[in-house]
């Protein structure tokens, strides 16, 4: 590696395979900044994976034994003391630009550490939370405002956690950088031909704070209440309340037109996507909601609320519908009206896909934490 190129330490509790939307996201920045090595150190969480893997600029260190981490009680919280000597050790060997930090939660909790041994060091952390913060346990929250009042530049994903963040250290430069859309998935799709049915789609963990169960009592609505024929609703996800799922289904009797699909692959969404009329997720919280803009890069147009990150794209009838959050009659209604309202629908998929373009293209993202990068840390 050439001496002029910056090296940047990198602490993220989770990375490949164990992957979700902010490791996603970590990974398209990490990979587009290509002049820049990335040293990223994660858990080990399956003994068959490699201790060190190197993936073009990104060499990637996991610590731990799979073992501990799996079968102790609180079974990551051990990770930030690992990760702490690693990444001693790889200071020992390298000379880097920054640390960064994934969420504030155990992989923030070692780059904490290492502040205290590199005070000098640029510390960003990266803010991601999709949780309602505000009901979250006295412990979690005190732990997370420790780390971001170390942090010296923290970006976060949307205006809703940078009010939050602003509160807890207004020193640090603060910056509101939203995850992106590979726009290159998106090209060219071809969309279903048949216009008999009206598909609605969600792409969920199948978690409280995203609405699902509402969704599915406001789908019932539709079918009852709303004379919007043939419906299908497709549910991509898996979490804790999959069973509890399945039993609503069948109690409405929606076995014939409700499909839990599961977990897909990542690259297999926009195909899914292609199927489906509309797009909508009754969120409770959301740290910004990548899964409505993929659907926004489909040519779906979305039904959501304006909870948490939501609000930066979702503009009522401009970019989607804004639906109220915990009123599944609402939600129902917005339904009916997109799905019977050719001209609204069509234009709110041509607005919604202008503003991906123009804001939520990775490429356009990646240069903004370039040009951090380059401000705030040296060679």
């Amino acid at each position: 590696m050439s001496q002029n190129t910056r090296r940047i330490l990198v602490f993220s509790t989770n990375y490949l395979p164990y992957i979700g939307g902010a490791e996603l996201a970590l990974k398209e920045i990490m990979e587009r900044l290509s002049g820049i090595q990335f040293d990223v150190i994660t858990s080990r969480l399956d003994k068959s994976l490699s201790e060190k893997e190197t993936f073009q600029n990104i060499n990637l260190y996991r610590v731990g034994s799979s073992w501990f981490l799996k079968n102790i009680f609180l079974p990551k919280n051990f990770y930030p003391l690992s990760a702490f000597a690693k990444a001693i050790g790889l200071a020992r060997k390298n000379k880097y630009s920054a640390m960064l930090a994934l969420q504030a939660s155990q992989g923030a909790g070692a780059a904490w550490l290492f502040k205290f041994l590199h005070p000098k060091m640029p510390f960003i952390l990266n803010i991601q939370e999709g949780k309602n913060l505000g009901q979250q346990g006295f412990l979690i929250n005190f732990f997370r405002k420790l780390i971001l009042k170390k942090a010296d530049i923290i970006t976060v994903i949307s205006s809703y956690l940078r009010d939050y963040v602003s509160k807890i250290n207004s020193k640090a430069k603060l910056f509101v950088i939203p995850n992106g859309v590979n726009l290159e998935k998106f090209k060219n799709l071809e969309h279903k031909t048949n216009n008999q049915d009206k598909t609605i789609i969600t792409v969920s963990r199948l978690v409280e704070k995203n609405g699902v169960e509402d969704l599915i009592d406001a789908f019932h609505i539709l079918n009852t209440k709303y004379n919007i024929q043939n419906t299908r609703l497709m549910i991509i996800g898996d979490g804790p309340l999959k069973e509890a799922l399945k039993i609503k289904i069948l109690n409405l009797k929606l076995e014939s037109k409700v499909t839990l699909l599961g977990s897909i692959a990542n690259e297999d969404l926009p195909k899914y996507l292609t199927q489906a009329d509309v797009f909508a997720r009754p969120s409770l919280s959301e740290g910004l909601g990548t899964a409505f803009l993929e659907a926004m890069a489909a040519g779906l147009p979305v039904v959501g609320t304006a909870r948490g990150g939501i609000v930066d794209f979702l503009k009522d009838k401009e970019t989607g519908l804004v639906c109220e959050a915990e009123n599944p009659d609402d939600l129902a209604q917005k339904l009916s009206l997109i799905l019977s309202n050719s001209n609204l629908y069509e234009s709110i998929v041509k607005n919604a896909r202008k503003l991906i373009e123009e804001k939520y293209d990775w490429n356009i993202i990646t240069k903004q934490y370039e040009e951090i990068i380059n401000s705030y840390t040296r060679i």
